[in-house]
């Protein structure tokens, strides 16, 4: 709002002048900047501490998101400005890591609205408000760069995620979800766990060792640790299946000598509503091949286990008592999967 004197003219000393800014450098900032620019760009712009202030008063077209950072627009503040504000407080040798940048390689974990960054052990930026500051002596070489946001490659991401989760359920899903889409593989996490800090790295350790035993989602972690709790024979994991040469799918569990497998039937993680008779076609294949075929579902691992593990010895002790199936068996080594 302006102001104006009794006279009915504009009063020149309540309106900060803007005549003296460099209205292209100050444009460009905004532009590349997702509207987030510091104090001493500002300045260095033209602008004074007065204009400055009028701008983030109570009201004014700007606020204030971190000291010294302040978005020259009013509204919510995006996941972009967030990130660029993290940066711009954490000085020019920062960069992204941790959920913020797992979720720029498309690993969706647990929402968050801290943005972590690393910087270089000598520096001493402060962590606050949503930016928190990781000070290490393990720089990345190289990072991914989308116009002035930088962050960490996606096994360094993955990794910095992972130990800051709390829950192996949270660790077992991100481990499982980025090697599954292929975002990284799994020789790049066992290095990054190996160089990385040991403080808060069990989580991720046991994670890593699922996957790499052919785990790939969260529900079927769950599947493996219900069958060493109940102490069941621990079976093959995502194990391709064939008629001679011929492909018959890949089972979430399989125990050959019994002929029996397990599939966690999760919408999240194996199919879409879509792709349901495809699911019985799949079912019926397996079936006419002489395989005792079980159904589980996440919630079932959760909320009933002993009645899983009832279902298993059943089916297990059924299987043996007939004569053993002519089938072969790989286990899962790659990244993608035949359903």
């Amino acid at each position: 709002m302006e102001a104006w004197n009794v006279r009915g003219r504009r009063h020149p000393q309540c309106v900060p002048r803007i005549h003296g800014i460099d209205d292209a450098a100050f444009k460009r900032l905004l532009t590349t900047q997702h509207q987030v620019i510091t104090r001493r760009q500002a300045l260095t712009c033209g602008m004074t501490d007065r204009m400055l202030h009028h701008r983030i008063r109570a009201g004014g077209p700007w606020q204030k998101l971190l000291p010294g950072v302040y978005l020259a627009v009013t509204g919510a503040v995006s996941r972009e400005q967030r990130e660029m504000a993290a940066l711009l407080h954490a000085g020019p040798s920062s960069v992204i890591t941790g959920v913020a940048a797992a979720r720029r390689h498309g690993i969706s974990v647990l929402s968050s609205a801290t943005v972590d960054v690393l910087v270089p052990a000598k520096l001493r930026p402060q962590s606050t408000s949503f930016v928190r500051v990781w000070r290490t002596w393990r720089m990345p070489e190289q990072v991914c760069v989308s116009g002035e946001i930088r962050f960490v490659l996606a096994g360094r991401a993955i990794a910095d995620t992972a130990r800051s989760l709390t829950t192996p359920r949270e660790v077992r899903a991100l481990i499982a979800q980025a090697v599954q889409r292929q975002r990284c593989p799994i020789a790049t996490l066992a290095l990054e766990l190996q160089q990385g800090p040991r403080n808060g790295s069990a989580l991720f350790r046991a994670a890593l060792t699922e996957v790499s035993d052919g785990i790939r989602s969260a529900p079927e972690g769950d599947l493996r640790a219900l069958l060493q709790q109940a102490k069941l024979p621990t079976p093959i994991f995502n194990a391709r299946l064939y008629d001679g040469h011929t492909l018959i799918a890949v089972t979430d569990a399989w125990w050959p000598d019994a002929g029996v497998a397990a599939e966690v039937d999760s919408q999240e993680y194996h199919y879409t509503a879509s792709d349901w008779q495809h699911t019985i076609r799949r079912h019926d294949q397996l079936t006419a091949h002489g395989i005792l075929l079980l159904h589980f579902t996440p919630r079932q691992l959760r909320s009933a286990p002993e009645e899983v593990t009832t279902q298993i010895r059943a089916a297990l002790t059924a299987g043996r008592a007939r004569p053993p199936l002519t089938i072969t068996t790989r286990a899962w080594r790659g990244i993608g999967r035949d359903r």
